[in-house]
């Protein structure tokens, strides 16, 4: 199937043209150009080399197996684009874009509004052989806040709106997770499951004593009531994390079973955990974000029945991110999106290779018995097989406890009842070619 970049203008001509691959060469180069300063040049880390074989042929070769590899390059920071555009606009083309998906640029006020025009050279067509996308244009509006942009949706201004948030949540859904009846008639409701799992960590190396205790660290996962919090903080907008940390909506999902709500189990290891230490009134300092401030006081009172001092630290967002990349936190709040659908995004989280700052090992877990299925696991073509180590590995981490999972995060799209076939994916990623709006 052919592929054309969007209609453009360039040097007083019609520069469209067909997609070729050495467009993919120049692309994937411009990622790892230290001029253009991409965030996504991680994408490459494993590639030892790339080219252009001829107009159709495109070759890619790995430094090491890597069987994730293809699902990373569905990201966007791999998108294609056309030498001759990108070049001529240099830093200025972030407001000129061209590329070839079923949308294509049209106007751009920055923090206001963006807007998109129906592509008349999108390749897909539906099975009646209808071109894609149905929908002639897509207005993206810019508000300072979630709370905005929900009361610009019930007043009928915007057609669709994403994500919950503590300042609207009860007021749209019941503690079930269903629609509040004042809403039914006008309002659809798309959910399912979301590659998120929300957790709290330990640095494994840090200053808290208590913490760096397994004890206490299972403790703590035993004493709290993960459906009481999915129930009454979420309203019924997540699953339970009881089975580690690789979330439901993955097939190397793991069914071991991890931490439910066990308090006698909780106080049991938290008074060992005393009288061997001397410890009688252990305190631990929990590090989050305003946003999760009701998550933090909920855990706080539960942890004190079972005998733990809680302290809730709240921080701004990127104040609380450096503080957990440079190990000046022992215990933080934190979530992990899959940026490709393979558990491998989730179990590289303890791999000892990847400590932060230089990596997303922000506990500082190490164990060579994981380190060693990790690398493993690059090696399996087998996806069965692949799923059993990375089912070994997250029983590892359920061992160790270095984590606390909280929940596996649900999508939450609301649309009006004018827009249809939206559906939702595992990865939230907002696909539009085939939505109506009637």
């Amino acid at each position: 199937m052919m592929s054309f970049f969007h209609k453009h203008i360039l040097f007083g001509k019609d520069s469209t043209r067909t997609v070729k691959a050495r467009d993919f060469e120049y692309s994937l180069a411009r990622l790892l150009d230290e001029k253009v300063a991409s965030p996504g040049g991680w994408l490459l880390q494993n590639v030892a080399s790339f080219k252009a074989q001829n107009d159709s042929v495109f070759e890619i070769k790995l430094i090491k197996p890597f069987p994730a590899f293809l699902g990373l390059m569905t990201m966007k920071y791999a998108s294609v684009v056309p030498k001759e555009v990108a070049e001529h606009y240099g830093s200025h083309f972030r407001s000129h874009p061209i590329g070839t998906g079923p949308f294509q640029f049209k106007l751009w006020a920055e923090n206001i509004k963006l807007v998109l025009r129906k592509n008349p050279l999108y390749y897909e067509r539906d099975e009646k052989g209808n071109r894609l996308p149905y929908l002639e244009a897509v207005a993206i509006t810019f508000l300072p806040d979630k709370q905005s942009g929900f009361l610009q949706f019930i007043q009928g201004k915007l057609d669709f709106t994403s994500g919950l948030d503590p300042s609207y949540k009860d007021e749209i859904l019941t503690q079930l997770g269903e629609l509040q009846p004042d809403y039914v008639n006008d309002v659809n409701l798309i959910t399912g499951p979301y590659l998120n799992t929300e957790y709290l960590g330990f640095r494994m190396d840090g200053d808290n004593k208590a913490a760096l205790d397994i004890r206490i660290r299972k403790a703590m996962n035993y004493g709290f009531d993960r459906q009481k919090l999915v129930t009454y903080l979420r309203n019924n907008m997540g699953i339970p994390a009881v089975n580690g940390m690789i979330p439901m909506g993955l097939p190397s999902f793991n069914n071991a079973k991890g931490y439910d709500y066990n308090i006698e189990k909780a106080k049991e290891l938290v008074n060992d955990y005393k009288k061997t230490t001397g410890d009688k009134n252990p305190v631990i300092q929990l590090s989050t974000n305003a946003s999760y401030v009701d998550i933090g006081e909920f855990l706080q009172r539960e942890w004190q029945k079972i005998g733990l001092d809680v302290q809730v630290d709240i921080s701004p967002p990127s104040t609380l991110r450096s503080a957990i990349s440079t190990g000046k936190v022992s215990f933080f709040r934190a979530s992990w999106i899959a940026d490709y659908p393979d558990a491998e995004n989730y179990l590289s989280l303890f791999y000892s290779e990847n400590f932060s700052p230089n990596g997303p090992n922000y506990t500082h877990l190490k164990s060579d018995e994981f380190d060693q299925l990790y690398e493993q696991a690059f090696k399996e073509t087998d996806d069965k097989k692949r799923y059993i180590l990375y089912q070994k590995m997250d029983e590892i981490i359920i061992n160790e406890a270095p984590v606390i999972p909280l929940f596996y995060d649900k999508v939450a799209r609301f649309t009006r009842k004018n827009v249809t076939d939206l559906g939702m994916n595992p990865l939230n990623l907002l696909s539009l070619k085939k939505v109506k709006k009637n």
